[in-house]
Parts: C-alpha cells; sequence; structure tokens
C-alpha cells in the first residue's frame, strides 16, 4: 500500500500531535499540500484528507461523485481483519452511515422522526436531574475532574434514558464507546460490547415498548429491519455521547481559560451559547470523519482522485480555511455557518444536533449554578488531550470550588 501513488510525503493521521496542537499540523498540510493532502492511516494505509472549505462543501454536497458506500474502497485487498479503525470503516457496515440514495433518505426519516418526538422540556428536565446527581456526588470535596466525574457521564445518562435503555447500563456503554472511537487494540471489543447492548435493549422494547426512540423506531421502520434499526442505534448512540461530552468538556475549558467569558461564571447566560459556538468553530469536537469513496476519477483542490480513493472530511481544518477566515478572527455569537455538524444529505440530523445542544448547555448552566465559583486545578497549559484524530477532547479537566451540600431531590 505504501506504493500508492500519493502515499510519498504523505502525513500519518494518528500520533502524539494530535494530542497537541492539531490545528497548526493542519495549517502546515495546507501549506505544503494545498486543501486536499495526502495522508495514511494507522497500517500505512493511504487516503485523502480534504481540508478546504470549498472543497468540503463539494464533496459533502455530492453524494453522487463522493459516496458514502464504503464498498467502492480500492484498498479493500490490502485492509487486515483486526484494522484497529474498522468499527468506523467495514466493508459491510449496513447503516444508516453506509446507506445511499432514496433508501438513505427513509432511513433518515425514522430517525428524525423517533428523535423529533422527544419532549424538549422532558429532555431538560432529565439532563438537569441526571446533573444534579452527579454533581451531588463530588460537590462536598471542593474538587473534581469535570471529564470524568461529569462530562463523560452525563450524555449518555440522557441518551440512554432517551432511546430506552436502563440506567445502570451507562457506565459500561461509555467505556465501550471510548474504546471504539479512539481506535485502539480494544476497539473491536468495544464495538462488540455496543452491539450486544443494542439488540438486547431491542428484544425487551419489542416484547415491551415505552415512550422511547428504540420503541418508535421499531414502530416505524418503513421497511427496514429489526438489525436496520439496531445498526443504527449504535451509529446514534455514539454519535450523540462523545461528541456532546466533547463539546461540554471543550466549552468549560474555554470558560475557565478565557477572561471573555468570566461573565457566565458569575452568573451571567449570554456567554455560555457564544463559548459553545465558539467551539464549534475553532475547538470541534468532531475534527476528522472518515469519509467518502470517489464513484470515478475525478479532480478535487488540484489533485487527480482516483475511482475508490477514500476522502477523509477534515470538519476543524475547513473551519480554520483562511479562504473563507480571511481576517482570522474568532467566531462566535449566531455565525453558525462551520461543518462541525457536516453538511450535505449525511450531515447530523437537525434533531440530533438540538439534542446534543440541550444536553450539553444544560450540563453547563447546571455547573455554574452549583459550582458558581469553580475554577481550574492546574495551569491551563498542563491540561491534555486525548490522541485520537476523529474526536477532539480533554483527558481531564481537574477544578476546585467551594464546597457545597449536596442537593439530593431538592432542587
Amino acid at each position: 500500500m505504501t506504493e500508492c501513488p500519493h502515499a510519498s510525503g504523505a502525513v500519518p493521521l494518528y500520533g502524539p500531535r494530535f494530542q497537541g496542537e492539531p490545528a497548526a499540523l493542519y495549517r502546515e498540510l495546507r501549506r505544503d499540500h494545498g486543501p486536499v493532502a495526502p495522508i495514511v492511516l494507522p497500517g500505512d494505509v493511504p487516503a485523502w484528507l480534504v481540508l478546504g472549505y470549498r472543497e468540503l462543501h463539494q464533496v459533502t454536497g455530492d453524494p453522487a461523485l463522493f459516496t458514502r458506500d464504503s464498498q467502492l474502497w480500492n484498498q479493500w485487498d490490502a485492509i487486515p481483519d483486526d484494522w484497529p479503525l474498522m468499527p468506523m470503516i467495514s466493508r459491510d457496515q449496513p447503516s444508516i452511515l453506509y446507506t445511499v440514495g432514496e433508501r438513505h433518505g427513509r432511513r433518515a426519516a425514522v430517525i428524525c422522526e423517533a428523535l423529533e418526538a422527544t419532549n424538549p422540556f422532558e429532555l431538560k428536565k432529565s439532563t438537569e436531574e441526571f446533573a444534579d446527581e452527579l454533581i451531588d456526588a463530588f460537590c462536598a470535596a471542593g474538587s473534581t475532574d469535570l471529564i470524568a466525574d461529569y462530562a463523560m457521564l452525563l450524555p449518555v445518562r440522557v441518551l440512554a434514558k432517551l432511546y430506552g435503555f436502563s440506567d445502570d447500563k451507562g457506565p459500561a456503554l461509555v467505556t465501550a464507546m471510548n474504546d471504539m472511537i479512539n481506535g485502539g487494540p480494544t476497539a473491536l471489543a468495544g464495538q462488540r460490547h455496543i452491539a450486544a447492548s443494542v439488540y438486547a435493549l431491542l428484544a425487551d422494547r419489542r416484547a415491551e415498548p415505552g415512550d422511547d426512540v428504540a420503541s418508535r423506531m421499531l414502530a416505524n421502520t418503513a421497511g427496514f429491519t429489526d438489525e436496520d434499526v439496531a445498526r443504527d442505534l449504535m451509529v446514534m448512540m455514539a454519535a450523540g455521547h462523545q461528541p456532546t461530552a466533547d463539546w461540554i468538556g471543550n466549552s468549560l475549558r474555554l470558560m475557565l481559560t478565557d477572561d471573555r467569558f468570566a461573565a457566565s461564571l458569575s452568573g451571567g447566560r449570554h456567554s455560555v451559547g457564544e463559548a459553545m459556538n465558539e467551539v464549534l468553530w475553532e475547538d470541534t469536537p468532531s475534527q476528522n470523519i472518515a469519509g467518502r469513496w470517489a464513484a470515478r476519477d475525478t479532480h478535487l483542490g488540484g489533485r487527480h482522485i482516483k475511482a475508490g480513493d477514500l476522502l477523509v472530511l477534515s470538519l476543524a481544518g475547513a473551519n480554520a480555511d483562511p479562504q473563507v477566515r480571511t481576517d482570522g478572527s474568532t467566531l462566535t455569537g449566531g455565525n453558525n455557518a462551520f461543518f462541525s455538524f457536516s453538511h450535505g444529505e449525511h450531515r447530523c440530523p437537525f434533531p440530533a444536533q438540538e439534542t446534543a445542544e440541550v444536553i450539553a448547555r444544560t450540563a453547563i448552566e447546571v455547573i455554574l449554578d452549583r459550582l458558581p465559583d469553580v475554577d481550574l486545578a492546574v495551569p491551563a497549559e498542563r491540561l491534555t488531550r486525548r490522541p485520537s484524530p476523529w474526536l477532539r477532547g480533554l483527558t481531564d479537566l481537574p477544578v476546585t470550588f467551594t464546597p457545597t451540600p449536596a442537593l439530593g431531590a431538592s432542587r
């Protein structure tokens, strides 16, 4: 595979550089290679990284030329069965991620309808309740790690209830999702645990339907099988939990390290939304997505793309494209032209995006209500990131605060 015409000079899309400041790496790639750069994935697997804003818009807006059909990949003969990215890029993935055309539209409608039926007030209430429960566990100590003890636990607790899982399934699902997304040696084991959990949930809900997403999807499958529903629920869980947890963590980091958002820490609320929006531009949880496959030979960003080539979508790289960020200014407020939820027919469904936003914003607001003097326990430069090129999030966020009593059920 290293004999691929573009492999010479290609940059590895893995390693410690992604744990530091990947933005610098994206700038170097753009400087040296332009808006479409040659990269290699683990195992020296060649691919293209789409860094340009306009090029990414072109790729995501043309599903016929740049398809989600992974079976077109021209590297399959050289991919081993134990490749660590197999849970993310598989030849046989009959989920909505790899469904194309009219069938994809019908499948997306099933998911959207199941999510849209969620009462937003009940969603916010559930998020507040779970947030209070988590904060009660550490509020009397005067210190905690807001990643391990809060951000990494809250989204999956809320989503578990939303989808129909019992609350005790949450911690194991968190571990399995992180293993799968980080693409390490336990990635396949994590994928198997999630699959087994989802199939067990569907069996329970088929026997006894409830007021939850899984039950609604089973009742309105539009001709899809239980296995199809299971595949889509697995995608929704992974896409709903980890990016939302990182959105919470990255936003709290920004608010604790940037004086512009000090008002939020003293009770103001107008800056919370601005901080969350800035994170989606400057520090988006979804950094890179694999991917799209060229349906035929074509050109993109001055590169000759061969039929079957894999294109990895650099959402973070496109958000920082100097061709659209000409003055290099920080974007906050109401500018939502970021790629953080992707674009086109395979973008994150709007109901899922709204669900993530309710969970993340509520999580931040409850922390500020409960711990108004929260502050970093270490210098900001000591904060580290997970070494994942796909999702950008903190390994920990240690903080201190004035100890307060647990609320219990009094909130």
